[in-house]
C-alpha cells in the first residue's frame, strides 16, 4: 500500500510537470503541492509519550528536513497539548492528538513510530508498531525484561521494520573517530573499560493511593503491567525506580555508558555478571539501587565495570557521565562528543574536545543537535538502506547486559552466562526475573 501511494505520488508530480510546466495541480494550494512533491522523500511520524525526552525527540523530528509529525500520542493531556503546540510552531502544521497509539498505527500514511514511553511500553509498543508495518525509533532501553527483548528482535526480523535504538552516541562524530582510533590499537589491546553516571536526585519520599487526575489516562498508562494503584509520588519520572515500571538508573543511563564500552571492547554477550548496591541515601518508596557497581566478563578476555550514583554527583575524570578504556599501551575517556587519550605516564597525548555541548543530566534534551545526526541516520535507513548505527539487535545486546546487571542485584547470585546468546546458565531464582507477569490481555505476542 505505502510503496503504491509512493509511486502514485511520483507519477502524478511527473506527469504535472509535462501537462502545467510547473504549474499548481488543479485543487491543490501551494502548501498542499509543496507537501505532495516532497512525497516520495517525506517520512511521516508519530511520537508516543512526550512528557519529557517524547517532547525533545517530537520536536528534533519536527525540525528535519522532509519529516512530518503527524500524531502525538500521550496519555497525559495536558503534555500532547503542549507538544501539539510545540511541533505546529516548527513545521508549521498541527500534528493530530491520539492518546492511544494504536489508532495513530492504523493509519496507512504512517511510516515511523517515535517511542518514548516509561520503560514498561518499549518493547510492546515497538513490537505492535512493526505489527503495523511501522518502523521504529525506540529510546532506550530496549526493553523492560530480557525476553521482552527478545521478541522485539524477533518482531523487527519478522516484518522487516528497523529500529533505531536511542543509543545516540553511536552517531556523535568525534565518539566514532574516538572508537575507531581505538579499534585501530592507539592504546594498544583495549581490555578493560570503566562507565559511569553520577547525579544528585532527591527523596521521592512516601507517595500515598490518590484519584487519578483528570488529565491521566492510568489504565492506558499502566497497560501490559499487572495493574495497581494510582500513587501520588509515581507519575511523572519516579516511576524509573520501582521494578514494576522501570528498570533503575542501570537501564535509565546505564545503557549508554555500556553500549559504548560493549562497541569499545568489540565484545557481544558476557560469559558472568555480578552486582552490588542498595538504597542507601534516603529511606522512601525507592526500590532500584541509588548505589550500583555491576561487573561483566567476556569471552575475549576482557571486562568491563559500570557505576551508578544515582544520590552524590561526585565526578569521575571530570565528568558526571563517560566511559574509560584501559589497555597495553594507554587509556582513553571518551566524554560527549570528546575524548582523550593518554600514555601509561597519563600524559595526553590526544585531546579532541566537545564542539557541541552535551549534558548528560538534562533529562529532557542533553544533546539535540547531535541528536539529530542519529534521527537523519534512521531516516537514512527507511530511505536508502543505510546501515543503522544502533539496530534493534545491538540495543538489546546493550540493554540485557544491564538487566543481566539488575538481576545478579536482585537475585544476590553471580550470574553465569551463556556467552553464544546471553543466556543465564542453570539458575532458576535468577531466571525468575527473565520475564514478567502481563495484565490479562496485554501479554506481547509478534
Amino acid at each position: 500500500m505505502k510503496n503504491s501511494r509512493r509511486d502514485f505520488i511520483r507519477k502524478t508530480v511527473a506527469g504535472s510537470a509535462a501537462v502545467s510546466m510547473g504549474g499548481i495541480l488543479p485543487g491543490f494550494s501551494a502548501k498542499s503541492y509543496a507537501s505532495i512533491l516532497g512525497a516520495n522523500d517525506r517520512i511521516v511520524v508519530g511520537v508516543m509519550g512526550v512528557h519529557s525526552r517524547g517532547l525533545a525527540l517530537a520536536n528534533n523530528f519536527a525540525a528535519q528536513k522532509g519529516c512530518e509529525v503527524a500524531y502525538i500520542s500521550d496519555v497525559d493531556s495536558r503534555s500532547a497539548e503542549k507538544c501539539i503546540d510545540s511541533v505546529e510552531k516548527i513545521q508549521n502544521k498541527r500534528p493530530k492528538a491520539s492518546p492511544d497509539f494504536r489508532k495513530a498505527l492504523e493509519d496507512k500514511t504512517l511510516d515511523a513510530m517515535v517511542i518514548a514511553t516509561p520503560d514498561h511500553w518499549h518493547a510492546p509498543a515497538a513490537i505492535l508498531a512493526c505489527k503495523a508495518g511501522k518502523h521504529v525509533y525506540l529510546e532506550k532501553p530496549a526493553s523492560h525484561n530480557p525476553h521482552e527483548g527478545e521478541l522485539v528482535v524477533a518482531a523487527a526480523r519478522k516484518y522487516n521494520r528497523l529500529i533505531q535504538m536511542g543509543d545516540q552516541r553511536r552517531s556523535f562524530p568525534n565518539v566514532i573517530t574516538a572508537i575507531g582510533k581505538l579499534h585501530d590499537g592507539i592504546i594498544g589491546r583495549a581490555y578493560f573499560a570503566k562507565g559511569w553516571y553520577t547525579n544528585n536526585r532527591p527523596s521521592i519520599g512516601h507517595g500515598k493511593v490518590a484519584p487519578v487526575p483528570d488529565w491521566l489516562d492510568y489504565d492506558l498508562w499502566q497497560g501490559p503491567a499487572p495493574r495497581r494503584p494510582y500513587r501520588d509520588n509515581l507519575i511523572h519520572y519516579n516511576w524509573h525506580w520501582f521494578w514494576h515500571w522501570g528498570t533503575g538508573e542501570a537501564l535509565n543511563n546505564g545503557t549508554h555508558m555500556v553500549d559504548l564500552m560493549r562497541w569499545g571492547l568489540g565484545v557481544d554477550y558476557a560469559k558472568r555478571v555480578t552486582s552490588a548496591g542498595g538504597r542507601y541515601r534516603y529511606h522512601d518508596d525507592w526500590e532500584t539501587p541509588d548505589t550500583q557497581v555491576i561487573t561483566m566478563e567476556f569471552p575475549n578476555n576482557t571486562l568491563m565495570e559500570w557505576e551508578g550514583r544515582s544520590c552524590n554527583g561526585r565526578t569521575i575524570e571530570g565528568s558526571s557521565a563517560g566511559v574509560i578504556f584501559y589497555g597495553e599501551k594507554g587509556s582513553m575517556v571518551i566524554d560527549g562528543n570528546a575524548y582523550k587519550i593518554y600514555d601509561l605516564k597519563n600524559h595526553v597525548v590526544k585531546e579532541v574536545k566537545n564542539d557541541i555541548v552535551v549534558d548528560p543530566r538534562n533529562r529532557v534534551n542533553p544533546s539535540q543537535a547531535l541528536d539529530a545526526l542519529h534521527i537523519q541516520n534512521f531516516f537514512n535507513g527507511i530511505r536508502k538502506g543505510e546501515k543503522l548505527n544502533a539496530d534493534i539487535l545491538g540495543g538489546h545486546k546493550s540493554t540485557l547486559l544491564c538487566q543481566l546487571g539488575n538481576i545478579a542485584y536482585r537475585s544476590g547470585d553471580i550470574l553465569h552466562i551463556n556467552p553464544e546468546n546471553g543466556h543465564i546458565i542453570d539458575d532458576k531464582k535468577a531466571m525468575g526475573y527473565w520475564s514478567r507477569k502481563y495484565e490479562p490481555g496485554w501479554e506481547p505476542e509478534i
